[in-house]
């Protein structure tokens, strides 16, 4: 079984450093000319999935915007998880799951495990009940091949109140989540436990005495191109980690919609625009 780490590996280096957010918010089903119902989200999901599939490393839908259509729109998220297997395109669930014991155990196995109906390749993880309550999470994705991208600094403006905090020993939350991923990844190129870390956070990595590159993650980086951050400021926050970066862009691609050729062209400018900010 190939691990998650070193099919993303694979997927940037033919496709570039680029993930793609499927967010289906209500105004953009509006802009596109659909209806705010699970028929409008279905016919949105197709077209994301026809214009990226094959173009980008990662595709990541966002789970909340599915869910909120009840059970009709769940089942457009499991169609486009599984169209996207189908077309060989890595995806990357954002849930942000975070519990305890038995809780967490379900959560894994709803979308970690093989034939589970939610099944991604990889999902989103919150670490703030403690790093070490995801273990059901980490081991699932561990046997099963898939990945975990664990929140460490988001660039809300709420986050370093609790990021930046102190634990025992005086190092930061943090410092705790980049920890995890170090252990977890030991040994890896590019490992299959994977950091959030927002493009935007200035010089938190540095004042926080991160080792974003020794801990061999994938860095999923919202924030790139449109929202904020170029060149200057991914060396900042990245330096000798910018190679395992992920950018993660969103409405710079869905705006283009739509029309599935001018998707995939906005795919394609924005992940050109991500390669030149990663130098």
């Amino acid at each position: 079984m190939t691990p998650f780490g070193s099919r993303l590996r694979d997927a940037m280096d033919a496709h570039g450093p680029l993930c793609v957010g499927v967010d289906p918010h209500p105004g953009l089903l509006r802009a596109w000319g659909l209806d705010d119902d699970p028929d409008g989200l279905a016919r949105f999901a197709g077209a994301c999935v026809e214009a990226l599939a094959g173009r980008v490393a990662i595709v990541k839908p966002q789970s909340a915007f599915f869910e909120r259509h009840g059970s009709r729109g769940v089942a457009v998220l499991e169609r486009l998880l599984a169209d996207l297997r189908a077309a060989g395109t890595l995806s990357l669930l954002d849930v942000k799951r975070g519990d305890i014991g038995s809780t967490m155990q379900a959560y894994a196995e709803a979308y970690l495990r093989d034939g589970a109906p939610l099944a991604a390749d990889a999902i989103t993880c919150s670490p703030f009940l403690g790093a070490g309550s995801l273990r059901p999470a980490l081991d699932l994705a561990r046997a099963n091949g898939r990945g975990v991208f664990v929140l460490a600094l988001t660039s809300n403006p709420e986050g370093p109140s609790v990021q930046h905090a102190a634990v025992a020993g005086g190092r930061s939350v943090a410092a705790d989540v980049v920890a995890l991923a170090a252990a977890e990844n030991d040994g890896a190129p590019l490992g299959s436990v994977g950091l959030v870390v927002g493009a935007t956070v200035g010089t938190a990595v540095a004042e926080l005495g991160l080792d974003l590159a020794g801990c061999r993650a994938p860095l999923l980086a919202p924030g790139v191109g449109a929202q904020g951050a170029g060149p200057a400021q991914l060396r900042a926050v990245f330096g000798a980690a910018r190679s395992s970066v992920l950018a993660s862009s969103s409405r710079e691609v869905l705006s283009a919609g739509p029309s599935v050729p001018a998707l995939a062209a906005a795919a394609e400018r924005t992940r050109d625009a991500v390669v030149a900010a990663l130098r």
